[in-house]
């Protein structure tokens, strides 16, 4: 939506708590087509509450997986997620050119939390409504500190990072190419992260605003990872539901609701936020994205305690790829996974 025509490939680049995702994504006359795809694990101490810990192996990782995807590629697309980042939708009388920034950037600066001169902001304008002389405008921040970490990594693994976006807008990118957005129906797209949870509602056919949840995975993980006395490599399986045959599937069962309550607690803040801010009874329809949409017993947990139809997302859905050249991944396995990465690869880049 901000870029022009310019390279027919692109690669998302996702660094996240728990893993380094990348996807090659080629245009088609209207469509996309995989061309590449990898994912590495990290271990649990390598990112931990958005602070970056083991620099070297991230960057091994971030090596690792642009190797397997094009070894010849320096550009990519990459995102950023949690306490760093900022979202804000602003509603300001409606304006154009030199006179709309300078009336953009003077709310921003009443709002944010931070000095202005300590972060890095972009805006984009989503509406506007002539009949009364209003435009809905969306404020993105992120502090140039928490920027400048990640995107160190990037540039330390030889890369160029041409676009930076951020997890939520990645996820409603690959949304927008894989579904048709309902005009009538309110949904939340949920990404379970391993430290931060995004959520992205839609309302009335269109964008509508932000949350990030600080909880995520890693708490379940790490309560598995006790209660059955499993080394990392055996708790990473066990959460992905590789442990069907090894561990009691009653306890497991147990253990994931039970450490799953202070994710359910801030969703359930995040959807009463919005249905405050909305002005609307309720939320229709979830789709839940990220490594919890693969968790055992999870997605059926949160159906019921937040008493909304879940689904889980498919960002592969309308993208056309050669099952055979990915034999031994089997994308729609882990399709949930590629939400972020593949919303990044389906930017344009100039």
């Amino acid at each position: 939506m901000l870029f022009g025509q310019g390279s027919k490939t692109t690669i998302g680049l996702d660094i996240g708590a728990s893993s380094v995702k990348c996807v090659k994504l080629e245009r088609r006359s209207g469509s996309f087509a995989l061309l590449a795809m990898e994912i590495r694990d990290l271990p649990p101490e390598a990112i931990v509450s958005d602070e970056i810990k083991d620099r070297d192996t991230i960057i091994f990782n971030i090596q690792s997986v642009m190797d397997a995807c094009d070894p010849r590629a320096k550009d990519v697309v990459v995102s950023v997620s949690g306490h760093g980042v900022i979202t804000d939708k602003i509603t300001i009388d409606r304006k154009t050119g030199p006179e709309a920034e300078q009336a953009i950037l003077f709310e921003a600066e009443q709002r944010a939390p931070y000095d202005i001169d300590d972060v890095s902001m972009d805006y984009h304008i989503i509406s506007n409504d002539e009949v009364n002389g209003k435009m809905d405008v969306l404020l993105v921040a992120a502090r140039k500190d928490f920027l400048k970490s990640y995107l160190d990594l990037v540039t330390d693994a030889n890369l160029r990072p041409v676009i930076v976006d951020t997890d939520a807008f990645a996820v409603l990118n690959a949304y927008e190419l894989n579904y048709d957005i309902h005009p009538e129906r309110i949904t939340a797209l949920v990404n379970i992260g391993y430290d931060n949870t995004n959520v992205v509602f839609i309302k009335d056919g269109l964008f509508h605003s932000t949350r990030d949840v600080a909880a995520g995975g890693r708490m379940i993980f790490d309560t598995i990872q006790k209660e059955f006395r499993l080394n990392q490599e055996l708790t990473m399986k066990a959460i992905k539901g590789e442990m069907e045959a090894s561990i009691d599937q009653d306890m497991l069962k147990a253990t994931i609701v039970s450490s799953a309550e202070e994710l359910i607690s801030g969703l359930e803040v995040a959807f009463s936020y919005f249905r405050s801010l909305a002005k609307v009874e309720k939320i229709d329809w979830v789709v839940l994205s990220g490594g919890g949409a693969l968790m055992p017993y999870l997605p059926e947990f949160l159906q019921s305690k937040l008493n909304i139809p879940i689904e889980i997302a498919n960002p592969l859905r309308n993208i056309e790829y050669d099952p055979d050249l990915f034999a031994s991944v089997q994308p729609e396995r882990i399709a949930p996974l590629l939400a972020v990465p593949i919303g990044l690869a389906a930017r344009k880049v100039q």
